[in-house]
């Protein structure tokens, strides 16, 4: 499925993320003091810190001040990677979301087969993934501009992913023919829905019998 830095065309989407929405607060920094580039600081060390103030308090009350403590690093280093704590955190969503994907490639499976076990592994696990799971409980607006308005970079790299796999599938007879980015499309929209809107539909003791019905809906969808 599809869900490690942030592609310029990540969208800016947080309605709000309080102080963090303003222009750079470089008050305190002393201009004379050295400052080490900011290629040389790793980037997951400042996600990792995002990541964990994300859990700890919701996005819309992180500042840019709070994650150069965290990360330990200056205001000035986080500014001349990212404008504000959206960019961070949507740098961050993709980074999880590409780390999953890759692990939701099995080598064993091929075709038809690679797709559905894919998909399904993906769904069960991003549904109670804790940074997912935050968002929606606390900040649920920044998913709004991924679902509505423009394609994401977490969202392209998962089509892409998709469309190879089944491009597979139809090059060895186990899946349908057809437009593969169209199928794509369609197997990813219902994967965003088992994901998102299942949770509420169903209680959690049922996921293992939700995910069964995602299984055989996508078997039967892109079967011969």
């Amino acid at each position: 499925m599809t869900m490690h830095s942030a592609a310029p065309d990540e969208p800016a989407v947080l309605g709000s993320a309080g102080r963090a929405a303003a222009g750079p607060d470089l008050a305190g920094e002393d201009p004379a003091a050295p400052q080490r580039p900011a290629n040389v600081i790793p980037e997951d060390r400042i996600l990792d810190a995002a990541y964990e103030l994300l859990l700890a308090v919701g996005m819309s009350r992180i500042s840019m001040a709070d994650l150069a403590r965290r990360a330990d690093v200056s205001r000035a280093t986080l500014y001349r990677r990212w404008p504000n704590v959206r960019a961070v955190i949507a740098a961050l969503v993709t980074r999880e979301f590409g780390a999953l994907a890759e692990r939701m490639t099995g080598p064993a499976a091929h075709g038809r087969q690679a797709v559905v076990t894919g998909v399904v592994r993906a769904v069960g696990e991003l549904r109670t993934h804790p940074l997912v799971r935050k968002i929606i409980d606390v900040d649920p607006e920044f998913l709004v501009p991924y679902l509505l308005h423009r394609l994401g970079t977490s969202t392209a790299n998962h089509l892409a992913l998709l469309d190879g796999a089944i491009r597979s599938g139809q090059a060895d007879g186990s899946i349908r023919a057809g437009d593969p980015g169209l199928l794509a499309r369609s197997v990813l929209l219902t994967a965003y829905s088992f994901t998102l809107s299942g949770p509420v539909l169903v209680g959690n003791e049922r996921f293992p019998a939700l995910d069964a019905e995602l299984s055989v809906l996508i078997e039967r969808y892109l079967a011969p």
